[in-house]
């Protein structure tokens, strides 16, 4: 769909009564911040009684500052659908890990092909790696340091939360394709960054849990909008009720959306609740 397209008709007025978005390359423009005037768009939804639900591939510790400035009592999604974290009690609603039986046998076969590899395991809001090597990192690495630094095996005792797999990226495209090949039925990977690989259990998906979420609030999949640019945006803009792309999304995301709103960088996520009648 286009920003112009007239089959993207917009909701009823009242219809909608939860947003979720995604953070990175959505919510967030490229300097990592929501702008005064997505903030002030933001502001309107509680007013109404719409909730508003952070859907990210970031943990909890990662989310809390934009869930504060953001005065949210919502649940959140985290680590792509793994986890719904409940912010204000500091505890996990849902939790889906990786056996660490399983997340141990992905890192050893990538390991076996390329040794070099960076490794990181987040378990629940905890950051474990083997190696201190910053040379490849995510956006939660440039704000926090590993809480553990210590042998695989000594990790790999707990269930995993995510697991991701950090390198060159030509590594990392062959290593995608090698775990395909092996894993494909047990594990769900994502790359949405050329030198990461993200790694879940194969039940996981931002919209499983944000049917999870909706059903907690007694709401129906109609009467939730989603937000979103990547690839692991595609399964929520499905499903819910009314669905919004960046003008920066990937051509999946747009192929599934109802409407294409401004970039990231251009007050999207504004634009969008205006499209659909949350704000002036």
């Amino acid at each position: 769909m286009s920003q112009a397209d007239p089959q993207a008709t917009a909701a009823i007025p009242g219809s909608i009564r939860l947003v979720a978005v995604d953070l990175d390359g959505t919510l967030l423009n490229d300097s990592k911040k929501i702008t005064d005037e997505t903030a002030g768009a933001l502001a309107c939804l509680p007013d109404q009684g719409i909730k508003l639900v952070i859907a990210s591939a970031r943990p909890p510790r990662s989310v809390r500052h934009i869930y504060k400035e953001l005065n949210l009592d919502t649940l959140q999604i985290n680590y792509n659908g793994a986890l719904i974290w409940d912010e204000l009690n500091g505890k996990p609603m849902f939790h889906r890990p990786l056996p660490g039986k399983l997340a141990a046998q992905i890192i050893d076969t990538a390991r076996d092909m390329f040794e070099e590899v960076l490794v990181s395991c987040e378990i629940l809001d905890k950051w474990f790696t083997d190696r201190d090597d910053h040379t490849h990192t995510t956006e939660t690495g440039r704000l926090f340091r590993p809480d553990f630094i210590g042998p695989i095996d000594q990790i790999c005792c707990y269930p995993i939360t995510k697991l991701m797999l950090l390198g060159e990226p030509r590594i990392i495209l062959r290593l995608e394709a090698l775990l395909l090949e092996r894993f494909d039925d047990k594990v769900s990977i994502l790359k949405t960054d050329r030198d990461l690989l993200q790694i879940m259990d194969k039940r996981v998906s931002k919209a499983t849990s944000l049917e999870l979420i909706a059903t907690h609030y007694g709401l129906t999949m109609d009467q939730v909008m989603a937000i979103g640019d990547a690839p692991n945006d595609v399964g929520m803009l499905q499903i819910a009720g009314h669905s919004v792309a960046m003008d920066n999304a990937h051509p999946l995301v747009k192929d599934v959306a109802d409407w294409v709103a401004p970039s990231n960088n251009d007050h999207g996520v504004r634009a969008a609740l205006r499209r659909y009648g949350l704000c002036s």
